[in-house]
């Protein structure tokens, strides 16, 4: 099958698409005019919307769950049939169309909790023809400015509150002062954008502005339902989602309609082994590309039904929230972030509140946004069902869909912890050297995909083509660079091993950082670890490990610190020398689960560093400090002998 799309890929998509009900048929498979700007099925016109949601309802599924809404946060789980979910898409695409004028191509910009409003809204962009573009409820007014300006919603979609565990946080003074920051920076009239506010009570007020803000619940009372579709081409914009990059104005990557649902439905199958009436969790939030494919499209394009967890991982109430979910709502495929993992393994680390539920439904535990260490897989495997697949895969924003991966729907591959596994029917991975020729088995080089690349993978940036081609294109012509670095072993695994900028340059030796912490992470008194490099004037760089422990163990004795010391030069080789580890509670990291190595290398070196707006609790770069200056850390780079190392590839 993988041989087939990358020898045949059009003849493979074309027999793909036919699973994707077309208002007009495609006459063109794949359009290679503007490349590398490549277009799916251009001519072809369809309605996401309406193969979501409607088809399943005129099929005689109208009766099946299409979400369960599980809020430990809320202390509510609520079920939504295709029915209903059609009933609500048609009414608020009506309070778009008709009482907001929002028409096709018009953007509109949605700053949600992840609720079942927030899904709707998606659904009823898509159903109109309007672009949506989400972003994560946790971003400030600053980072939400940015994104104002960058798409000129035509309408904000928002609620009154969010909830995290032991507070509130209202959403509309955010909003509102973003729209001010806009204006200020040269939107003409950000502050009159209309937008519609969803209350969800839990005593937060919410102050209208007449004329601007809307209530939602009034409006979709008086709303006349949208009960027919918009149809748009194939390469019509679905939505772009910015980049949750720390530096430099956000890039929203482009997504179309047509390539992805056809992608993102046989995905569903060969990688999750999901289809009709099967239950998916993902554990992650619609502000993410995740929560786009994996919460809304994928598992309603099969059929299935999709759960929207509003909770964390721990704390709500402990570490078993996860498996609680799972048994309730009979779960048969999750996706999780290895972050997610490595906190309910801290907490527990022997599995016993694991093992106290039912977990015969699961049979696929998908894993993704970084790396998962290979201690944390073998902890999976050893505490779930025999039949249960942990899969350890690779995927991107860009990509739109899982990129190298296992399969539960075509064959199941033997797993190698630490491996991502082989690449996805339509992805032609290379792993390509400096010079652009192809590595050798082994041999680590840049992640690059050849192309063209399959349906689904972003269109271009957001008003931005010349932008695309600079950033994705030019380092490797005729390739997609990914960013990350990895090797390919002889077995034809793909191993990938973190950013580029995350790969360590010892005496002019390339070591990832991701395999030292692989090494560091099978100790057993480590619960996770990063490795950064900081600047050694003899050998260029060194590596630091910044490591936190698992319950019962407060500092990293001499002893423990020595074994890491010897692991790491017997695994990986003396050039690896590893000569300080900084013992710290937690790790900083984005609300998506990404370590911020950058960052962190940056208050190694005390360096100037923005916060980063994508972090998900600022008070740990204070904590991670204090632990760097007790072990030495935190003074200026010494450049006397020459200048820091290039980050670059």
């Amino acid at each position: 099958m993988y041989r087939n799309s990358i020898e045949n890929p059009e003849q493979f998509w074309s027999s793909a698409a036919k699973e994707i009900v077309w208002d007009k048929p495609f006459t063109t498979i794949l359009d290679k005019s503007q490349e590398p700007l490549y277009s799916w099925f251009p001519d072809g016109k369809l309605n996401m919307c309406y193969n979501c949601v409607d088809r399943h309802v005129e099929s005689g599924s109208g009766k099946d769950w299409a979400f369960i809404y599980d809020s430990p946060m809320t202390n509510k789980i609520v079920h939504y049939t295709y029915k209903e979910l059609l009933e609500e898409v048609q009414k608020l695409a009506g309070v778009l169309t008709f009482r907001h004028g929002v028409r096709k191509g018009d953007v509109v910009l949605i700053y949600m909790p992840l609720i079942p409003e927030a899904i709707v809204a998606m659904l009823a962009c898509a159903r109109i023809g309007a672009v949506h573009t989400v972003v994560f409820g946790g971003f400030a007014s600053k980072e939400l400015a940015n994104r104002v300006v960058d798409s000129k919603p035509k309408l904000i979609i928002t609620a009154n509150v969010g909830l995290e565990p032991g507070k509130k946080i209202p959403y509309l003074p955010i909003v509102n002062e973003a729209t001010q920051i806009a204006e200020k920076r040269g939107l003409q009239g950000a502050d009159s954008i209309e937008r519609l506010v969803f209350d969800r009570g839990f005593g937060v007020p919410v102050d209208l502005k007449l004329h601007r803000d809307y209530d939602y619940y009034e409006e979709m009372v008086m709303s006349r339902p949208f009960s027919s579709i918009v149809s748009v081409s194939s390469s019509h914009p679905l939505y772009f989602l910015h980049t949750s990059g720390t530096t430099g104005a956000p890039k929203g990557v482009l997504r179309d309609t047509g390539g992805y649902a056809v992608a993102l439905k046989k995905v569903m199958d060969w990688v999750y082994g999901v289809g009709k009436r099967d239950v998916f969790f993902s554990a992650s939030d619609i502000g993410w590309v995740v929560g786009h494919s994996c919460i809304t499209y994928g598992p309603l394009l099969v059929g299935g039904t999709s759960v929207i967890y509003e909770g964390k991982p721990v704390g709500t109430p402990d570490s078993g929230a996860w498996w609680r979910v799972i048994q309730q709502h009979n779960v048969k495929s999750i996706f999780v972030a290895p972050t997610g993992l490595r906190a309910i393994k801290r907490e527990d680390p022997l599995g016993k509140l694991m093992k106290s539920f039912d977990l015969s439904c699961l049979k696929h535990v998908g894993i993704a946004g970084e790396r998962c260490d290979p201690d944390t897989v073998h902890w999976l495997t050893k505490n779930l069902k025999p039949d249960t697949l942990v899969n350890d895969h690779w995927w991107q924003t860009e990509s739109g869909w899982p990129m190298i991966s296992n399969f539960m729907g075509i064959e199941k591959f033997e797993v190698k912890p630490g491996s991502a596994t082989k690449p996805v029917p339509g992805w032609n991975i290379k792993i390509l050297r400096e010079n652009g020729e192809e590595c050798k088995s082994q041999e680590s080089g840049v992640v690059c995909v050849k192309l063209p690349t399959p349906p689904g993978f972003m269109l271009t940036l957001w008003n931005n083509d010349e932008g695309f081609k600079e950033k994705y294109m030019k380092d490797f012509p005729g390739y997609y660079m990914a960013g990350d670095e990895g090797f390919c072993d002889e077995d034809g695994y793909f191993h990938i091993m973190g950013r580029t900028d995350d790969v360590i340059n010892v005496a002019g030796h390339r070591i990832s950082s991701g395999l030292i912490e692989e090494v560091i992470s099978y100790h057993e008194d480590v619960a996770e670890c990063a490795v950064i490099a900081v600047y050694e004037k003899i050998k260029g760089e060194m590596p630091v490990a910044l490591v936190v422990l698992k319950e019962g163990h407060d500092v990293l004795s001499k002893h423990v610190e020595q074994e890491v010391f010897q692991k790491v030069r017997q695994d990986i080789g003396n050039i690896a020398t590893l000569k300080k580890c900084v013992t710290v509670k937690r790790l900083p990291k984005t609300r998506s689960g990404k370590v911020l190595r950058g960052t962190l290398r940056k208050i190694a070196q005390a360096q100037e560093f923005e916060v980063p707006s994508t972090i998900d609790d600022p008070v740990i770069l204070d904590e991670v400090k204090d632990s760097m200056k007790e072990c030495g850390l935190c003074v200026p780079v010494d450049l006397e002998f020459g200048s820091e190392p290039s980050r670059t590839n």
